[in-house]
């Protein structure tokens, strides 16, 4: 009896890893391809001469915006996400720091996804095709 929880145990983890194998390479095959989208808007960002500007990050609870010292483009007019110069992707909401008004808060480049805001709970969610090609389109960085 033993012998069968042991044995059900192991096919268990074993069927576990195998998904969660086959999700990691989903998400990076996402990524790759989302990777793509953003160089090409990159080239062409550039090609454009659409001005870039210092990203600025939210804390996650309380107001304002905080420095990064990353520059780049917004994709989105509330400023919550955001591609650097060298095609890095940003979500730009952040844990609240102490001081972080007055001096330049760190932020780390994630893999970028196909679908912006996808899981993110507030219910909007956008085609990052969609977004970059809309992006090209703004005539205003302030309205970033």
């Amino acid at each position: 009896m033993e012998e069968n929880a042991e044995q059900r145990r192991r096919e268990l983890t074993e069927r576990a890893a195998y998904h969660a194998d086959v999700q990691r390479r989903r998400a990076e095959e996402e990524s790759a391809k989302a990777q793509a989208l953003i160089d090409r808007f990159v080239v062409r960002a550039r090609e454009a001469d659409l001005p870039t500007e210092e990203l600025t990050a939210r804390p996650r609870s309380g107001t304002g915006r905080y420095r990064t010292g990353v520059v780049g483009w917004y994709l989105r007019r509330n400023r919550s996400v955001g591609i650097d110069v060298d095609g890095r992707f940003y979500v730009l909401n952040v844990p609240s720091v102490r001081f972080g008004r007055w001096r330049t808060v760190e932020i780390h480049p994630t893999p970028p996804p196909l679908v912006v805001g996808k899981g993110a709970g507030d219910g909007e969610v956008f085609d990052l095709a969609v977004l970059l090609q809309q992006r090209l389109q703004w005539s205003d960085p302030g309205q970033g």
